[in-house]
C-alpha cells in the first residue's frame, strides 16, 4: 500500500504540472518543492490561464486598429494642447515650357531681269496700201512706221518690206478725285474764327466782319441770335455782299481738272460699216448752269483739214456722220474734251465759252470710208 502512494508522481503547487515523485524542483516554474520537508502532499490541481486562440490575419488587422486608434487619440491630445503644427499648403511649380527658336530660312530676292525689246513685225506692201490703213492695222502711229523705215508715204512700193514697231501701250491715268461744287464752293470761301467775349452780340459781331447775322447763324448752328462768352463762331467772309463799284470782282470757282477720257481706246479702228462712233468719258463733277464740256473731232489726214467743236453736258458725244471719209480711204482722227464756262454771249448772241479746266490728253482713232459718201446701208 505505501509502495503504491510513493510511486504517485507529484504535482507543482504552482503550475500544475505532474514531475517525478522524488523531484525536488519544478521543471516548469522553477517552483521549490522541499519547503515542507520534501513531502510532497496530494495532488492539487491549479487554475489555469484561458487561452485565446486568433487566426493570423485576423490577429494582423486587430493591431492596425489598435494602432489607428492609439494614433488618433495621440493626435488629438497633442491638438488640444497647441503643440500641433498643421503644415501650410504649398503649390507645386507649374513647368514653363521654353519655345525653341526655329531659324527661319532667307528667302533670297529675286533680280529683275530685263525683258528683251520686241522685234519688229515685217510686213509687205501690197495694192491699194497707205501709211494710215498700215498703221491702224497694227494699232501703231504713222509717225513709227516713217521713223523706223526712213519712209515716204507718199511713194510707197507695191512688195517692199517695212518694219512695223509693236505698238506701245497706253497707260490710262487714274481718275483724279474730284470735289463736288458744293464742296468746291465751301473750299473756296475765305473764313476766319471769331471767340465771343463780354458785352458781344451777333448783330455787333456781323456789323464788324461785314457778314450778314443769317449767314454767321447758319454756318455756326445756332439757334438763336443769343451768344455767350467764350463761344467760337465761324465767320464766313465769301457771304459778305458785293462792294459796290464799277467792276465787282465774283468770287470764281477752283477749276476743274482734265476728264478722263474712256472710250473708244486710243488708236482704236472703225471700218466702212460702222454707222456711228460714239465718243465717251469720266465726270469731272456736277456742272453749273453755264457750264458744259467742249468735245473737238478733227481729221488730220493730210488735206482735209476738217474739225468739229461741239458742246454738251452729256458725257459722252456721237461723231457726226459729216466727218464720214468719203473718198474710200482711211482716215485719221483726234479728239479731246475740256470744261467750259460760258462768260456770257457775242453781238449774234452766241454763247462766249473760257476754259474753266484743264484739256485730256487726246486720243485718235481711224475710220474707213465708203467711196461715193454717205451712210452705208444695212
Amino acid at each position: 500500500m505505501n509502495d503504491d502512494l510513493s510511486q504517485t508522481p507529484r504535482v507543482c503547487p504552482t503550475c500544475g504540472s505532474r514531475l517525478a515523485p522524488d523531484a525536488t524542483r519544478c521543471v516548469v516554474c522553477g517552483t521549490d518543492l522541499t519547503h515542507n520537508g520534501g513531502e510532497s502532499g496530494p495532488a492539487v490541481p491549479s487554475s489555469r490561464v484561458p487561452e485565446i486562440t486568433l487566426s493570423l490575419p485576423v490577429a494582423m488587422l486587430a493591431l492596425a486598429v489598435f494602432v489607428g486608434l492609439g494614433a488618433v487619440m495621440v493626435f488629438f491630445a497633442l491638438r488640444s494642447t497647441g503643440r500641433v503644427v498643421e503644415p501650410t499648403p504649398t503649390s507645386s511649380p507649374t513647368p514653363t515650357s521654353t519655345a525653341t527658336l526655329t531659324p527661319t530660312p532667307m528667302t533670297p530676292t529675286p533680280t529683275a531681269t530685263p525683258l528683251p525689246s520686241p522685234t519688229p513685225l515685217t510686213y509687205v506692201v501690197t495694192t491699194g496700201d497707205t501709211c494710215i490703213g498700215i498703221a491702224a492695222r497694227y494699232s501703231v502711229s504713222v509717225q513709227s512706221i516713217v521713223l523706223l523705215n526712213n519712209l515716204d508715204c507718199n511713194s510707197l512700193v507695191v512688195g517692199s518690206s517695212l518694219l512695223i514697231p509693236h505698238p506701245t501701250p497706253t497707260n490710262t491715268p487714274p481718275p483724279t478725285a474730284t470735289l463736288s461744287p458744293a464742296e468746291a464752293t465751301e473750299a473756296a470761301c475765305e473764313k476766319v474764327t471769331y471767340k465771343v467775349q463780354d458785352g458781344d452780340t451777333l448783330s455787333g459781331i456781323a456789323a464788324y466782319y461785314g457778314v450778314p447775322m443769317e449767314a454767321i447763324r447758319s454756318y455756326n448752328g445756332l439757334p438763336s441770335e443769343t451768344v455767350y462768352t467764350g463761344l467760337t463762331l465761324v465767320i464766313p467772309l465769301c457771304e459778305r455782299p458785293p462792294t459796290p463799284g464799277p467792276t465787282p470782282t465774283p468770287t470764281s470757282p477752283p477749276p476743274y481738272p482734265a476728264p478722263n477720257l474712256l472710250l473708244p481706246a486710243d488708236g482704236a479702228p472703225f471700218g466702212a460699216e460702222a454707222e456711228t462712233i460714239t465718243l465717251q468719258w469720266a465726270s469731272v463733277g456736277t456742272l453749273r448752269e453755264n457750264e458744259a464740256y467742249a468735245v473737238t473731232v478733227e481729221d488730220v489726214t493730210a488735206g482735209t483739214a476738217r474739225k468739229v467743236t461741239s458742246y454738251v453736258t452729256d458725257t459722252k458725244f456721237i461723231v457726226p456722220d459729216s466727218l464720214r471719209p468719203d473718198d474710200g480711204s482711211v482716215h485719221l482722227y483726234r479728239w479731246f474734251v475740256v470744261t467750259v464756262r460760258q462768260t456770257g454771249n457775242d453781238e449774234e448772241g452766241n454763247p462766249v465759252w473760257e476754259a474753266a479746266g484743264a484739256t485730256s490728253a487726246p486720243r485718235g482713232f481711224t475710220w474707213s470710208g465708203s467711196a461715193g459718201g454717205g451712210t452705208p446701208g444695212p
